[in-house]
């Protein structure tokens, strides 16, 4: 394990060697050594330490949005995607403990393993301190996520509202046009949205369903702004 006195700096918060050591062991490690003891059961804590600590602060910071838009919120600052971008700030990749096989595909990157362990950190926070400190710990990390209109939107669901905004000014039919591209450990998705045979808007993620969002997140600003959407392409119609 790489020398965890830098990553308990970037954490501002001090974990003894054994509970840190646990939060960073993933099943493939521990696999690996005989069936040791892995971090899903820190990982399930900090999950529960992480939402009421972000539940507290969209609550106190937000007094007139509804409990849908709330949870709505929630979700987003608290999804895989979200919190991996958190673990990538901390370099906490280096730091985990893998089992060869996803050592050899690029584990130290996966949003999923990143995003659970660094659940399994909070959770050992916790354990370490108490809720206040590791409540403390994940505002520190979290507070810029609650305030960036990107992350928020990731808790809507724009596919929906495209739908429902195209039907409402009778544009069209909506199809979505994905493509992918890389290794099948590593695949990215490009999607362009297309209404009536015009294409509005595009993007791009990990799985079909990311693409097709970002898509229709761009294509829903395209509408609501009355910026012009691309070109009609001739071949698009029957291709």
């Amino acid at each position: 394990m790489k020398n965890p006195e830098e990553l308990l700096k970037r954490l501002g918060v001090d974990i003894d060697s054994e509970t840190l050591r646990l939060a960073l062991t993933h099943r493939s490690y521990a696999y690996e050594k005989g069936g040791i003891p892995t971090n899903e059961r820190l990982e399930f804590l900090g999950d529960s330490v992480l939402g009421l600590a972000v539940t507290d602060a969209l609550y106190r910071d937000n007094p007139a949005l509804s409990e849908g838009e709330l949870a709505k919120r929630r979700s987003a600052v608290v999804s895989t995607k979200a919190l991996a971008g958190v673990a990538r700030t901390l370099d906490l990749g280096s730091h985990v403990l893998l089992g060869q096989g996803e050592k050899l595909t690029n584990g130290r990157d996966k949003a999923s393993i990143l995003a659970d362990t660094m659940e399994a950190v909070i959770g050992a926070a916790y354990l370490s301190h108490g809720v206040e400190t590791a409540r403390a710990m994940v505002m520190r990390l979290i507070s810029p996520l609650l305030r960036d209109a990107a992350v928020l939107g990731e808790g809507t669901d724009w596919k929906t509202r495209i739908q429902e905004a195209a039907a409402a000014r009778r544009l069209g039919l909506i199809d979505y046009r994905v493509e992918g591209a890389g290794p099948d450990h590593a695949r990215t998705f490009t999607a362009r949205l297309l209404i009536g045979a015009v294409e509005y808007g595009s993007g791009s993620g990990p799985s079909k369903k990311d693409a097709e969002q970002a898509a229709a997140a761009q294509s829903w600003k395209i509408l609501t702004e009355g910026a012009a959407p691309a070109p009609a392409d001739p071949h698009v119609v029957g291709d």
